[in-house]
C-alpha cells in the first residue's frame, strides 16, 4: 500500500497512541521469540513434528511482529528526501 496522507499520525495524540502500539507490538514479538527459545530448549525433542512446528511458529511470529515494527519506525516518511 502506498503512504497516504490517512496513514500518517495527524495530532500529538494519534503519534504518541501510534508510538503505544509500535511499543507493544515490540513486546509481543519478544515474547513469542523468548516462548519458542524456551519450547525447544525445555520441552523434549521426542514429542515429533508438532514440538518443531510449535517452536517454528513461535520463532516466525515474534520475527514478523519485530520486521513490522521495524519497517514502521525505519521507513522513510512521505516527502523526505532519501
Amino acid at each position: 500500500m502506498a503512504d497516504t496522507r490517512s496513514h500518517q499520525p495527524a495530532t500529538p495524540r494519534a503519534h504518541r497512541q501510534h508510538r503505544h502500539h509500535q511499543v507493544l507490538l515490540v513486546l509481543a514479538g519478544a515474547a513469542c521469540l523468548v516462548f519458542g527459545i524456551l519450547v525447544a530448549v525445555v520441552v523434549p525433542d521426542t514429542e515429533g513434528p508438532a514440538w518443531a512446528m510449535a517452536v517454528a511458529g513461535c520463532l516466525a511470529a515474534g520475527l514478523l511482529m519485530l520486521g513490522r515494527a521495524a519497517l514502521a519506525r525505519f521507513r522513510p516518511r512521505r516527502g523526505a528526501a532519501l
